[in-house]
């Protein structure tokens, strides 16, 4: 029989919310109501949450109003010790009737072809939806990513913000309950200026439309997320940059949008547009505006929480608030002006990078080395290498990274170029922390991308030197993001360079870490390739060969992809994993080569001689990186490899012969090990 259904709401208000993680907030809250609802046994169909900078809420269509009603069974001791020779129950049958809550007399018994067991059956009534609904939301509330809790007035409840009022309806029926110190009900909060009375809710399922409608509030963050993006566009002649980062934070602090265009001094246009655009987005959360050619224009997009019938007064209010913002910037820009960057390198010797690591200064000498080694290495002039690498942290002394952290590297080469120095130079400062972020730009010159990799390598150097290594989700130097940086670096620009070469410059004689981050970055790629769709086995038959150049690395994991569509690649797969365990489980010692005078079948002087051709083909290919001809030159001795196993008995009971068969399977191995491990490859005849 089914049970009746209904909607459910809860809406939690609050003081205003954290805009960046509102979003979060709200769809944790909703799946930590959904979990709590299945862990329950109660059946629901949809649940939508929603989000404003009051409030968070779900709504869920068509929530069981009772769980189903389930048997409950658990069995107990074995008969034959659960009673004496008199037939009298056991202290093992007493103590499972008594934590079951029965008599012995009340258990049944469970009889399967093993044996005979007590067994305690009983069904458990279903209970109310609305009794279960107060503690999955105290749990739900109690698992959100909410890193720092809050107190309020004097109760002991803790909370993102302070709570003052909660609504949960169950259809038309209010759930009773006092969470967080407030008692729920059906009386909702409409916006603060536009209807600021409360609203009653009469259903679960009218929660959005009485909120929009009567409420003045847009309740759904992706709807309201939607409307601020087109009001910025439609209210701006010309091209409103808009950043997603900002778009989901001005959704997070407005209930009902509404877009105003405002402008500023065009004096300001001097200042680096970045500084302007940070001033703009970060103290006042809007939205710059380009021309067609992308040049920055003295106006900006705001979004206001209020439909104002003075929408000149919003706007100079607006105006009002950006300008000393921007003076303070153009201020910043000139008085840093006064200053090269090179005057300020003594002055990072003040700020610490690690407490174990010394400072700022310390840490641009260390990668100074290695970046001058590296520019050489890709063609550069090394010396260019060692001054970008000095000047790289300069920046982090003006005023304006001071005022606008994000700014570093882009403040840098506005400085280096204003300075006159060499413009490689200016342009690798500001490359120097690319790629920022997964799906980032990479560094594009030489110089950057030299920089780039020396200032990563070596806070991995450092960093796993002093043990700080990651472990779980905890990386507070962004170890990992280091390591796929610089290997994105490395493979994406094609740069032949040895990573393990460079590790070991990199390293240090009280870190000796090389070997350690080098495997660390190796896990890394594992990661990286599996994202784009290879198969795990083929990455595994290349990486555990630890080929020490990430772009040979590359060439070898799509070579090997590429390999299992040939026809001989399940075969020679097998034969290769044959090799593997004969000569794991040999126990003789065997030369590096065969002895040829004692071969003493035709196959074995054929795969011979076949194996010393294909290896004059091979040696230039494994050069020139061209590793699928490789593998189909390797693949060409598949049927006499086949014929070999069929022919000769490796594991001969005369040592002379076994020893030298063993030598060959060897030789042949490594033959193979020039390209990858395909003893890895998990091929089936399907594939």
């Amino acid at each position: 029989m089914m049970c009746e259904s209904r909607d459910l709401l809860i809406e939690i208000g609050t003081a205003e919310l954290p805009p960046k993680s509102l979003q979060q907030l709200s769809e944790a809250l909703s799946s930590g109501i959904c979990r709590g609802l299945e862990q329950h046994q109660l059946r629901y169909q949809v649940a939508t949450p929603f989000a404003t900078p009051r409030r968070l809420a779900v709504v869920i269509k068509g929530v069981a109003t009772l769980q189903a009603d389930r048997e409950i069974v658990r069995r107990g001791p074995d008969v034959t010790v659960s009673f004496n020779e008199e037939g009298q129950p056991t202290k093992a049958a007493l103590g499972f009737a008594r934590s079951c809550g029965v008599d012995v007399e009340d258990l049944g018994r469970l009889e399967l072809k093993q044996g005979s067991w007590l067994q305690y059956r009983r069904i458990q009534s279903g209970q109310t939806t609305a009794s279960l609904i107060p503690k999955i939301l105290e749990t739900a509330l109690a698992s959100l990513p909410i890193p720092k809790r809050m107190r309020w007035g004097d109760s002991d409840f803790e909370f993102v913000r302070p709570v003052y009022w909660l609504v949960m309806l169950l259809g038309e029926e209010v759930i009773e309950a006092n969470i967080l110190g407030v008692n729920s009900g059906r009386h909702t909060q409409g916006h603060r200026f536009h209807h600021p009375e409360q609203i009653s809710i009469d259903n679960a399922s009218h929660y959005a439309q009485l909120l929009e409608k009567q409420g003045h509030i847009i309740p759904s963050f992706a709807t309201r997320r939607e409307q601020v993006l087109v009001l910025v566009e439609e209210i701006s002649d010309d091209k409103a940059v808009i950043d997603d980062a900002l778009l989901d934070e001005v959704t997070g602090l407005v209930e009902w949008p509404v877009a105003i265009m405002g402008a500023f001094d065009e004096k300001f246009l001097k200042i680096p547009p970045e500084a302007i655009i940070a001033a703009l987005k970060n103290h006042q959360k809007c939205f710059h505006v380009v021309n067609s050619e992308g040049r920055l224009l003295p106006r900006f997009v705001t979004v206001s929480n209020i439909e104002s019938k003075q929408i000149d007064v919003v706007r100079a209010g607006n105006e009002r608030v950006i300008r000393p913002r921007l003076s303070d910037a153009a201020f910043f820009w000139e008085q840093d002006c006064k200053k090269s960057l090179e005057s300020r390198l003594e002055s990072l010797k003040t700020v610490i990078f690690q407490k174990k690591l010394g400072s700022l200064y310390d840490k641009s000498m260390r990668v100074a080395t290695l970046s001058g080694f590296i520019a050489q290495a890709l063609g550069a002039d090394a010396s260019l290498g060692i001054r970008a690498a000095h000047l790289s942290k300069c920046d982090l002394m003006s005023d304006m990274v001071g005022e606008f952290p994000e700014l570093q590297g882009i403040m840098g080469e506005y400085y280096a170029r204003h300075d006159q120095e060499d413009a490689r130079i200016a342009t690798a400062l500001h490359e120097q922390y690319l790629p920022r972020f997964w799906g980032d730009t990479l560094p594009k010159t030489t110089l950057g991308q030299a920089l780039s990799i020396a200032d990563k390598l070596d806070t991995l150097i450092s960093i796993f030197g002093i043990g700080q290594i990651p472990t779980g989700d905890k990386d507070p130097f962004g170890l990992r993001r280091a390591a796929i940086s610089v290997l994105r670096i490395i493979i994406e620009c094609k740069l032949p360079l040895n990573i393990h070469q460079l590790l070991e410059r990199a390293d240090t004689p009280k870190a000796r870490t090389s070997t350690q981050v080098f495997d660390f970055m190796l896990e890394r790629l594992r990661g990286y390739y599996q994202d784009q769709g290879f198969h795990l086995d083929s990455i595994e038959a290349v990486l555990v060969c630890r080929p020490t150049s990430p772009l040979d690395i590359d060439q070898r994991i799509r070579g090997v992809d590429a390999f299992r569509d040939l026809p001989d690649m399940i075969s020679l797969a097998s034969a290769n994993k044959r090799i593997h365990n004969l000569l794991k489980k040999a126990k003789d010692t065997f030369p590096s080569e065969p002895n040829p005078s004692l071969f003493q079948h035709a196959t074995e002087t054929r795969l011979y001689q076949e194996m010393e051709t294909v290896r004059e083909y091979l040696i230039p290919l494994v050069k020139q990186g061209d590793y699928p001809s490789a593998l189909k030159q390797l693949a060409s001795l598949r049927q006499t490899v086949d014929q070999f196993f069929k022919d000769v008995m490796v594991m001969d009971k005369d040592q002379v012969q076994r020893v030298n068969r063993l030598a060959f399977l060897q030789k042949l191995r490594h033959l193979f090990l020039q390209v990858a491990d395909i003893s890895h490859l998990q091929l089936t005849d399907e594939q």
